[in-house]
């Protein structure tokens, strides 16, 4: 079946109609509640923020095996709040630790060198002793009154020297022997909350 050319055109136009049609028309043609490109989302107005009570206990994961954090938002709520949502949200998954010292490991630099993340959460200093174990927020040295939103580290024995100008916000409770194994570079893979 042959059509002529004067036919073809006009298919062409009707079909051309058509299309500009049902694309102006696309959001009475969506059944109500549908997402069309103009539609906003409504985000929750966000409500007061909820303290965090008791010690939260953290199990991390890593390339050598997995220890368990308990924090401390009594001593440091923004940040055990700011470090709660990092590993709920799997920020951490992945990145290494980059900085194994013989006193202390460092990790969770999006960067990967010890010059990742943001320098936005406020130092929240404490009369707690930075003994082995004790989980501490990396900062620059100025400003003091900083630290780095992501880069957390943990001492391998005692660091009383950190005392009072670093972020005390947990210890490890198990794995101490997991921290003492790891290397530069060893990944972190997972955080879970395990409760209070």
């Amino acid at each position: 079946m042959k059509l002529s050319r004067g036919t073809l055109t006009v298919l062409s136009i009707l079909l051309t109609l058509i299309v500009i049609y049902l694309f102006r028309n696309r959001s009475r043609l969506l059944p109500p509640g549908s997402l069309t490109t103009s539609t906003q989302l409504e985000l929750p107005t966000p409500g007061p923020t909820t303290p965090i009570t008791g010690r939260p206990r953290v199990e991390i994961s890593t390339s050598k095996g997995n220890f368990t954090v308990e924090l401390r938002p009594d001593l440091a709520p923004k940040t055990v709040t700011n470090f709660l949502s990092k590993w709920n949200s799997g920020y951490c998954d992945n990145l290494t630790f980059h900085r194994v010292e013989d006193w202390v490991v460092q990790g969770c630099d999006p960067a990967g060198d010890g010059t990742g993340g943001s320098t936005t959460l406020p130092t929240e200093t404490s009369a707690e002793n930075f003994a082995a174990g004790s989980l501490g927020v990396a900062r620059k040295t100025v400003p003091a009154d900083l630290s780095n939103d992501s880069q957390f580290f943990i001492v391998k024995k005692d660091s009383s020297f950190l005392n009072g100008q670093y972020t005390y916000f947990g210890r490890v409770i198990s794995g101490m022997d997991i921290i003492n194994r790891l290397t530069a570079g060893d990944k972190i893979i997972a955080a879970a909350f395990l409760g209070k």
